[in-house]
């Protein structure tokens, strides 16, 4: 059973991605998700460092190598049927992870009211000052 082997079986998807979301590592904020296909997984363990498979370019793509945000991997785990990847990192530069400028890309929340779902800014999500 893959739930309790010991060894590392991505389940990649029908286009060889998984999904991996990025948390950091001391407060644990959800920072971001993104996909890492076979290259991508294999870096990340390699460097210590997270690297991407960005679907809009399509091609390998290094956290912060152009942002300086480099996201330094503390922690990898991987889920009980190893088809999601969980990093805990440390993000160096001004600690942004978003290319919105703020620190998580999930800096909004879905309200519900008269009019149907919409989303409201969280007050404390405001871009980081560059």
């Amino acid at each position: 059973m893959i739930e309790e082997c010991s060894a590392l079986l991505p389940g990649f998807n029908e286009v060889g991605l998984i999904p991996a979301v990025a948390t950091d590592v001391a407060s644990g904020v959800v920072l971001m998700l993104a996909w890492m296909n076979a290259e991508a997984l294999n870096k990340t363990i390699e460097t210590g460092q997270a690297w991407y498979w960005s679907r809009s370019r399509q091609r390998l793509w290094h956290k912060g190598a152009t942002s300086g945000q480099i996201q330094q991997v503390e922690k990898l785990r991987i889920d009980c049927d190893q088809d999601t990847v969980w990093l805990k990192v440390r993000v160096a530069g001004d600690g942004g992870c978003c290319h919105t400028g703020r620190t998580s890309c999930f800096y909004r929340r879905i309200v519900t009211g008269s009019e149907g779902p919409t989303l409201q800014r969280l007050s404390h999500a405001r871009p980081l000052s560059r």
